[in-house]
């Protein structure tokens, strides 16, 4: 599914991410942890297109992503959610899922301005897959609350139900748990379980290590911007370096 080949970036005399290699296979659930600062988020800026290669590829279904742009990057069939959540807070929860429809609209400026039956059918069948996906997460009952007066992991779940919206094979999560509490990380573990059963690839950055424990299929593990390990979960609990990195505490709650 996604081919990570020696990607580097380097921001000035930093080199942020460092010839990192992996592969996430098709429907897995693949982990990517590391310490704070590690590159994470700035590898998941590369796979979407937010950040440019310095060196090495980015292969999506054997096909190079490199130097294409994030609307491109979507297109192709990867969405994502973020770290610190990125809505559009002055819009409904409708219109926020409604907008990560846009690489699937096929109407154009004319048929738009005409209201053209296709574009009209196109634009019904655009509100029902958003309610659809409202439904999946759970928050098909706030679709006219204004995201901004939505609880954090009601933004959360929007957030995904938005990046659903694109019809993606590959979905990259950016932390989805962080600042939630314990019933809504288990809510999310759920949730994560019912993507991946609509046949939808995962990569998830998340630190909360019991969560990337019990998910997981593989994980990678990087550190100063460079892949120190990879294996199952019980391989990477176990392995000396990936303890080392984390302080040499262990990965603090994963068993």
């Amino acid at each position: 599914m996604l081919r990570i080949d020696k990607a580097t970036i380097k921001f000035g005399g930093l080199t942020a991410v460092n010839e990192v290699c992996f592969e996430v296979k098709d429907h897995s659930i693949f982990g990517l942890i590391g310490p704070n600062g590690a590159g994470k988020t700035t590898l998941f800026n590369l796979i979407s297109g937010v950040h440019s290669l310095t060196s090495g590829d980015i292969f999506f279904q054997d096909k190079s992503i490199k130097g294409l742009q994030p609307y491109q990057i979507n297109a192709t069939g990867i969405a994502r959610t973020y770290q610190n959540i990125n809505l559009f807070y002055t819009l409904s929860v409708l219109d926020n899922v409604k907008i990560g429809r846009h690489s699937r609209i096929k109407s154009g400026l004319v048929s738009n301005i005409l209201r053209t039956p296709a574009q009209q059918k196109e634009e019904k069948d655009i509100v029902e897959k958003s309610m659809e996906l409202l439904r999946f997460v759970g928050l098909e009952d706030k679709c006219n609350f204004m995201s901004k007066n939505l609880s954090y992991g009601d933004q959360r779940r929007l957030e995904i139900a938005r990046a659903l919206a694109s019809d993606p094979k590959l979905l990259l999560l950016d932390e989805p748990a962080a600042g939630m509490n314990s019933k809504e990380k288990v809510d999310l573990t759920e949730l994560i379980h019912r993507i991946h059963d609509r046949g939808i690839t995962i990569l998830l950055v998340e630190h909360d290590m019991k969560l990337v424990m019990n998910i997981t299929h593989e994980i990678t593990v990087i550190n100063f911007g460079k892949k120190i390990a990879q294996g199952t979960p019980a391989e990477i609990q176990e392995n000396p370096e990936v303890i080392a990195a984390y302080l040499g505490g262990g990965l603090i709650g994963s068993k």
